[in-house]
């Protein structure tokens, strides 16, 4: 072992700062502590494999990394120097380019090196001088500084500000730049600091406490004492899984049984704003109650950041939780003020709801001719018009009404114009169902409101009733048919209209939910819709075969094969409801043993008929003549009808199965038969047949695309 292992140590790094954006400071943390460790492995000042522990509360961002050496081993490195040809002279004597590349290097020949020290290989087209020297390795200060550097400024920041430090002894200023101001560096190797710098700021062993509950700055005594001395002495939980964790279980016991509404990204912002959480409890007006709780629920959460309880139906109580950053003397005096800044939030909501139903949605409709959806598309009227259209167009497949699903499209945006989702956008829809309950609306046009913006995102749950599937797909593929027309396609990673996730979602709808519809002709009633819109002209391939591709992201998700989805999507793009069982028979097939020869066959024979001039449509049994070939066309007569009329009930596997017999007379016919034949007669019927056993073996999925996988 050598003197720098044994030396080896925990390091810690902190910046001890003013409040960091909650939101962010989770992934702030992750990018700092990787950063730093992935820098240090790289310069060899410790294992990739040690491990990290990342610290992160509101006024801080450390990490500690196990295993770190002081000083980093040196390392033989071979330099690559220049051609023989042009560091010898005719007389074999170095060139003065030689020497100077030396002298670049720090060596001079003679002294450091000799000239028979050089080695010489091939680069494959000449000679080329090589040498080894030794590199030295790179001290822990040395490692750190550039390992802080390079994650300060690889911070994903979501906005800087610029801030003035004083600078050294004599008091000048230094414009800093940073998340927030940073007040204490902290580096510590062992117990010892490493005197690095950033930020204005050289590195010592001081750090700061909680803002209230720490009675000054704290002394770290080394790398492996900071956590506890923080909790002890300073009153902060420095990590961030530990002290959500703690504000996770405090939640649990207060809600007494109950169950707590504490979406992640709450938790996480709420963990962000604490560095000693304390849960408490309050009351609101149970009268607040008769207000949609999703509207309570969300003021809760978006203004106050509080936690809302529900009973074992999913029913709102009128019980809430904070969590405060201190442990008060007085923590009633903490709730009764907390309790009146909610009462206002929810008188406010109330307010809103209140007023809203005082005017019925479809009074609200002549308001959309003033809103624009897209300068180049047009108002909101005209494209609640197109929805219209388009439900009314799809009903009679989905064997709904055709009324209830225009009026369902012609109310689904009314909510927009009201009080409630002009301070709430997130309750779109939402709302809109409590309203038109209020309005009277039968049942399933009011579920349809709220449930035609589903699947918001991925995970989702999609709409339950018909006519809100049916508005789910004509509000998505309206949206992505319109905004490709305009030409503002995603492009790269820039997707401003949610495109991908529009067609992720028409995906899951038409597949997830069984929906028997065509797709292309899905798009191309969508593109119809717009006749009245110059300036909209959609590309339907192009769309087509967008959605087409996130629908093959999906599927590769749910766990299968891209080949296979290749495949099945090669033979049935449009009829997404039938994906999963294709899918789910091909896999089944491709684990029989007459896959691989088949499929390569079938490849074979797709060759075979893209080279052929003219092939006739049907197989003269006649002109059968070789035994292989008889055997295969009196198999394929009898099994192909077999398999076609269990592809066209949906019995994809009895299909494949089927093919399955034709294995060793498939193998049989291309060992003894040839398919061009002199005879122009014989050889086209030896293609028709190839032609039928192509057709007959590609119904469930195109088998060629699976010979290279086997």
């Amino acid at each position: 072992m050598t003197q720098a292992q044994d030396a080896r140590v925990a390091l810690l790094v902190e910046i001890a700062t003013e409040e960091l954006p909650p939101k962010a400071l989770s992934r702030l943390s992750e990018s700092f502590s990787q950063s730093i460790a992935n820098e240090l492995a790289k310069l060899g000042l410790r294992p990739n494999n040690a491990s990290v522990e990342a610290f992160a509360s509101p006024r801080r961002l450390a990490v500690r990394l196990a295993d770190v050496a002081p000083h980093a081993a040196d390392t033989q490195k071979e330099e690559r120097l220049l051609p023989v040809s042009v560091g010898l002279d005719p007389q074999g004597q170095p060139t003065t380019a030689l020497l100077k590349k030396l002298t670049s290097l720090g060596l001079t020949l003679g002294k450091d090196i000799e000239l028979s020290q050089l080695k010489t290989v091939s680069d494959g087209k000449q000679e080329v001088f090589v040498c080894n020297r030794l590199q030295k390795g790179a001290s822990l200060t040395e490692g750190l500084q550039v390992a802080l550097d390079r994650a300060l400024n690889a911070l994903p920041i979501p906005k800087l500000m610029r801030y003035q430090w004083p600078l050294g002894a004599n008091g000048s200023l230094e414009e800093v730049s940073f998340v927030r101001p940073a007040h204490h560096l902290l580096a510590l190797h062992g117990a010892a600091v490493v005197p690095v710098s950033g930020l204005g700021l050289a590195a010592d062993r001081i750090t700061l406490g909680h803002r209230f509950h720490s009675s000054g700055p704290i002394s770290i005594q080394n790398a492996l004492s900071y956590e506890k001395q923080l909790e002890v002495e300073g009153h902060v939980i420095a990590s961030f899984k530990t002290r959500r964790d703690r504000l996770v279980d405090s939640l649990q016991r207060a809600a007494k049984g109950q169950n707590v509404v504490m979406p992640e990204a709450l938790i996480d912002e709420v963990n962000g704003l604490v560095e000693w959480p304390v849960v408490l409890e309050g009351q609101f007006d149970e009268a607040f109650l008769s207000v949609p709780q999703e509207c309570l629920i969300l003021t809760m959460q978006q203004n106050q950041k509080y936690f809302a309880i529900t009973d074992a139906n999913g029913r709102l109580v009128h019980r809430f939780l904070l969590a405060a950053n201190l442990e008060s003397t007085q923590p009633q005096t903490v709730v009764q003020g907390n309790e009146r800044v909610l009462r206002a939030r929810l008188s406010d909501a109330k307010f809103f709801f209140d007023q809203d139903r005082k005017r019925r949605l479809e009074d609200r409709l002549p308001g959309f001719a003033a809103v624009t959806y897209h300068n180049k598309i047009g108002s909101q009227a005209e494209r609640i018009k197109r929805l219209e259209q388009l439900a009314a167009q799809w009903a009679p497949q989905m064997g709904v009404s055709e009324a209830h699903a225009r009026r369902a499209a012609r109310l689904c945006k009314a909510d927009l114009l009201s009080d409630m989702v002009g301070e709430f956008p997130e309750l779109q829809g939402v709302v809109g169902r409590y309203y038109a309950e209020h309005d009277q609306e039968p049942d399933e046009i009011s579920r349809a409101i709220e449930e035609h913006y589903r699947p918001r995102f991925a995970g989702d749950a999609l709409p339950n009733g018909s006519i809100g599937q049916l508005l789910a797909l004509a509000d998505k593929l309206e949206s992505i048919v319109g905004i490709w027309g305009i030409g503002l396609a995603p492009t790269g990673d820039k997707d401003p209209f949610a495109m991908r996730r529009s067609a992720l979602g028409i995906a899951r709808l038409l597949i997830e939910g069984a929906l028997p519809f065509n797709l292309e002709t899905l798009v191309q009633d969508a593109a119809n819709s717009f006749s009245a819109v110059p300036a909209v002209a959609p590309p339907v391939a192009d769309i087509l075969e967008f959605i087409r591709e996130r629908t093959r992201v999906y599927l590769r998700d749910q766990g299968h094969d891209a080949a296979q989805i290749d495949a099945v999507l090669a033979v049935c793009p449009n009829l997404f409801h039938q994906l999963p069982k294709r899918l789910h028979a091909l896999a089944q097939f491709m684990g029989s043993s007459a896959a691989p020869s088949l499929s390569s066959a079938n490849k074979r024979i797709g060759n075979i008929l893209k080279k052929a001039e003219v092939t006739p449509d049907r197989v003269d049994p006649k002109r059968l003549q070789d035994p292989a070939e008889v055997t295969l066309g009196g198999l394929l007569k009898e099994l192909a009808p077999l398999a076609t009329a269990a592809a066209a009930e949906g019995n994809y596997e009895k299909a494949l199965h089927a093919l399955s017999a034709l294995k060793q007379p498939v193998d049989a016919f291309f060992d003894q038969v040839m398919v061009n034949a002199e005879d122009p007669a014989l050889r086209a019927n030896r293609l028709a047949l190839l032609q039928e056993l192509h057709r007959a073996m590609n119904q469930v999925a195109d088998l060629s695309k699976l010979a290279a996988t086997n």
